[in-house]
């Protein structure tokens, strides 16, 4: 029976080499992580993973498809590579899932690192899903074309038409469906972590950045002051998709982090 979750595991290898997972925001896709994969693999196991019902991990998502669910399938990869425990990176909905896993499953945590993410709904970043929903009910055309606009600052959207257009392309290619996409993005409107933040102890890196259209800084902010084992970092730069933009900076707080 072959797998369910498409995944690569790249770097050091060996009983003493700690694991990183890195999980996506919605797109759901590994290949997002693609700026940090050299600096990590220097140092650490680094495993990045297509989220079920996304690019290489196909399936039909059920109509109560969950955070829970999608917490479960890393679980799941962790028990088929025989990984104990990880340090686990998520980036907006990923760093919902890591919230959730250490919820529900903090024994396979050694830390969390959520980026850009949130406890609930921000009115504001309600108001942007319910945007994406709408155009996602109009064409795949008209969802795709305005995602650049949520996740990039302006200016370096003017000078990286090229890139934004690959990246069109390769979204177009790979897209989870409508259906999929849905499901996802009802799972992750649905979220209000507020009242079980305090019961999660474990180390917790929440790094944002003030540009962010899509996820006011505040949001982070909140959600590391109800974390009881916190460190807060906002970067002035990089949009909601800082890890891209502008990834030095970030990968650089990554790994100090990690090595603390």
């Amino acid at each position: 029976m072959t797998f369910p979750i498409a995944y690569r595991v790249s770097g050091r290898e060996g009983p003493e080499v700690s694991t990183v997972v890195l999980s996506s925001g919605l797109g759901g896709v590994g290949n997002f992580w693609q700026p940090q994969l050299a600096s990590l693999e220097r140092y650490y196991r680094v495993i990045v993973y297509d989220q079920r019902g996304t690019g290489g991990s196909p399936a039909q998502l059920p109509d109560d498809y969950s955070m829970a669910m999608m917490a479960q399938d890393v679980v799941l990869l962790l028990d088929h590579l025989a990984i104990q425990r990880c340090h686990f990176v998520g980036h907006a909905l990923g760093g919902i899932i890591g919230l959730t896993l250490a919820e529900l499953y903090p024994q396979r945590l050694l830390t969390l690192v959520v980026i850009n993410g949130w406890a609930a709904l921000n009115p504001h970043t309600q108001r942007c899903f319910e945007v994406r929903r709408n155009l996602l009910s109009i064409s795949v055309d008209a969802y795709l074309q305005a995602q650049p606009c949520f996740l990039y600052p302006a200016d370096w959207l003017a000078q990286h038409e090229q890139q934004i257009a690959a990246e069109e392309a390769f979204q177009r290619q790979h897209f989870q469906g409508q259906r999929n996409l849905l499901r996802r993005l009802e799972a992750l409107m649905a979220v209000d972590l507020k009242a079980s933040l305090g019961q999660i102890t474990l180390p917790c890196l929440v790094i944002c950045t003030k540009d962010d259209l899509l996820v006011p800084w505040m949001c982070s902010q909140q959600l590391a002051e109800r974390l009881v084992n916190s460190r807060y970092i906002a970067l002035d730069y990089g949009g909601h998709a800082m890890t891209v933009t502008d990834p030095i900076p970030f990968t650089e707080q990554l790994i100090q982090w990690l090595e603390t």
